[in-house]
């Protein structure tokens, strides 16, 4: 099978090049969160907690990019170590807002150190013009995709 029939170039593929470089930075952040005794989603759903208070396990989920059913088991075991709080019971539907507590603040203030350096060393040989340029095009990357291409 000559390369042509590959259909596509892995080589120049714009997409295959993302999906190493998100593979790349997500075994660095492990390898980083892992002496903390966290991993990717669980560090994610920390962050997201501390920048948008009291989102559900639904809206977590989707903005962590996992299903609800991983994310219900991960906020159970953050809220068994007291790293988050929900109410017992819903104060409007079926949402249980989930919260940060101090002890689950003091643990994401020392992840985000060092997630951050990692990204430091990924962005390192670029400089800040290039970084603004590749972050407008990813974002519109994403844009364009999430728009369905209109």
């Amino acid at each position: 099978m000559s390369q042509d029939d590959a259909g596509i170039d892995l080589d120049t593929s714009l997409g295959y090049l993302l999906k190493e470089a998100s593979s790349v930075l997500r075994a660095e952040m492990e390898k980083v969160l892992r002496p903390l005794g966290m991993t990717v989603t669980h560090y994610s759903c920390l962050e997201l907690l501390a920048q948008r208070p009291g989102l559900s396990n639904s809206e977590l989920a989707r903005r962590a990019f996992v299903t609800r059913q991983s994310m219900n088991v991960l906020l159970q075991a953050l809220e068994r170590d007291g790293d988050v709080t929900r109410p017992a019971e819903a104060p409007v539907g079926k949402v249980l807002p989930t919260r940060l507590t101090p002890r689950g603040r003091r643990k994401l203030d020392k992840a985000s150190a060092a997630v951050r350096a990692v990204e430091v060393r990924m962005l390192s040989g670029m400089a800040e013009a290039e970084r603004s340029a590749a972050f407008r095009a990813l974002r519109s990357m994403v844009d364009s995709l999430r728009d369905g291409g209109v």
